[in-house]
């Protein structure tokens, strides 16, 4: 039989599916993935915007998964550092909440299970005298300030996918397997893109890394035996006009035990989340209920001086998660860990990923490598070394005083340029600024205005280097200027996508 087409075929276009293609394209397979719609489009634009080791998995005695994830955390803050930004946090207590010592207990531990290299650790506060206590009530006396990063989750996922296809990967968006046949160690894969166009191929692998949807597409593989366990969870967040001027971020606890952050969000706002409930639908429709917005409102407003009501939430969305295991239990205390299903149909294995959290990712994917390496024994390039946490990802360069030169001067040529429009590209695109700016060059000048600093010809290299075809994409997951741009600019955005494509 000839060789496959694809040493790897990654059915799921999120965090963890973009993930195992960078590492393993890096590695020198032949991959292919297909996401049924956008880059990122389900669970993992819907997070909390965290890099995180998780502060209340201690709680669940989840040390390993923490531990990772600190671990992780100073990792794509090296790799990433225009969209993983250290994050200050503070922690106000009050009467009823946990124990002052087990919290800072709790603090310490979470200093010392990993090394920290770039962030400071965890101190007590006097909220009277905190620039942090200004914007709460004035029983919150004390309270604890700790470190985690911010991250835009979105443009991870698409920054992964973007170095897997500049390393060989095919990233195929819009595009859902139709059928997944196991013939002679192989596999015979049908896949349609939107609009009914059919590709077939062959894989001597299948990663299955749907998400929410893992079970869906597990069904659809012929003579597989064994569906996953999982339980789907809805994280709800709602975002408001900014409720405090600093930059420090907030871990509140709510009087049924759980925590709900605030977080300063896209210069004008803060975002409020996340809820942990059970979820037994399409998740395709997920959206936060109103039993959620009035939940979290309901939090932040037994910290902070300003209430929050319906009127002052700006956007609202939600994601489902896939988790191993069972519906046993509450949500919350749902284990992230990940699981790595693997089964062999005729000689042909399929490895079925759950669970995860989006600072692990990076792990996860080399934990799938080792995997398949048992699987193939005789590919020398499975069991490679670890590349993808040294290597960074694309403009996750250090921007250097020539890069910052170079940006100053293309304010002094170019009058439609403000410094709003080159802080926006700088975070977004990192060094990788200097590409968009030469698509302007390319374009004869920046062509149309859209609204709220977007240009035709970013739109077209957003278009030709990051798949984006609707506004969707764009103003909601290759940046957030969805929440700035009007319903008529956002339509007239998209019409001309559409005419464009």
């Amino acid at each position: 039989m000839p060789d496959p087409d694809y040493d790897l075929f990654i059915i799921g276009g999120g965090i963890n599916g973009c993930g195992i293609a960078r590492d393993a394209a890096g590695r020198g397979l032949k991959v292919g993935l297909a996401e049924m719609g956008d880059l990122a489009q389900g669970t993992s634009s819907a997070s909390t915007k965290l890099i995180h080791g998780g502060l209340r998995y201690l709680e669940h005695y989840e040390f390993s998964l923490v531990r990772e994830a600190l671990k992780e955390r100073e990792t794509l803050l090296a790799i990433a550092p225009q969209i993983v930004r250290p994050l200050r946090f503070v922690l106000p207590h009050g009467a009823g909440m946990r124990p002052a010592w087990v919290l800072r207990i709790g603090l310490i531990l979470y200093d010392h299970l990993a090394r920290r290299v770039s962030l400071p650790g965890s101190t007590r506060l006097n909220l009277r005298a905190h620039v942090a206590g200004e914007p709460l009530r004035d029983d919150l006396k004390t309270g604890f300030e700790y470190s985690d990063c911010s991250v835009d989750d979105a443009r991870l996922v698409i920054l992964n996918a973007r170095d897997a296809a500049r390393r060989g990967a095919d990233i195929l968006t819009r595009t859902r397997p139709v059928e997944m046949r196991s013939n002679g160690g192989h596999w015979q894969v049908t896949v349609q893109r939107d609009g009914g166009r059919e590709r077939r191929f062959t894989a001597a692998a299948i990663v299955n890394a749907a998400g929410p949807w893992v079970d869906i597409v597990s069904g659809a593989i012929e003579d597989a035996r064994h569906s996953p366990r999982v339980r789907l969870v809805q994280g709800a967040h709602i975002v408001v006009r900014k409720l405090f001027d600093h930059d420090r971020a907030y871990i509140l606890q709510n009087t049924d035990g759980r925590i709900v952050f605030a977080i300063p969000y896209q210069g004008e706002f803060t975002l409020i989340g996340t809820t942990d409930t059970d979820f037994a639908s399409d998740p395709i429709g997920a959206r936060a209920k109103d039993t959620e917005i009035d939940y979290l409102l309901a939090c932040v407003n037994r910290y902070f001086r300003r209430p929050s009501t319906r009127a002052d939430v700006v956007w609202t969305f939600a994601g489902v998660r896939a988790l191993a295991g069972t519906g046993e239990g509450n949500a919350q205390a749902a284990s992230r860990e990940y699981e790595l299903a693997l089964e062999i149909c005729d000689g042909a294995p399929v490895l079925t990923v759950l669970g995860g959290k989006i600072t692990s990712y990076r792990t996860l994917a080399e934990a799938v490598m080792k995997r398949l390496g048992a699987v193939f024994p005789d590919d020398e390039r499975l069991p490679s070394p670890s590349w993808t946490g040294t290597a960074p990802l694309p403009g996750g360069k250090s921007l250097s005083a020539a890069v910052k030169d170079a940006a100053a001067s293309m304010l002094d040529r170019h009058d439609w340029l403000t410094p709003q429009i080159l802080d926006r590209w700088v975070a977004a695109y990192g060094t990788d600024f200097a590409q968009v700016c030469a698509c302007f060059e390319q374009e004869g000048g920046p062509g149309r205005y859209f609204g709220a600093g977007l240009y035709e010809a970013e739109v077209r290299w957003l278009m030709r280097n990051e798949w984006a075809e609707t506004a969707d994409d764009i103003a909601w997951r290759r940046s957030k200027l969805g929440l700035f741009l009007q319903p008529a600019e956002f339509a007239a955005l998209d019409d001309w996508m559409a005419q464009a494509r």
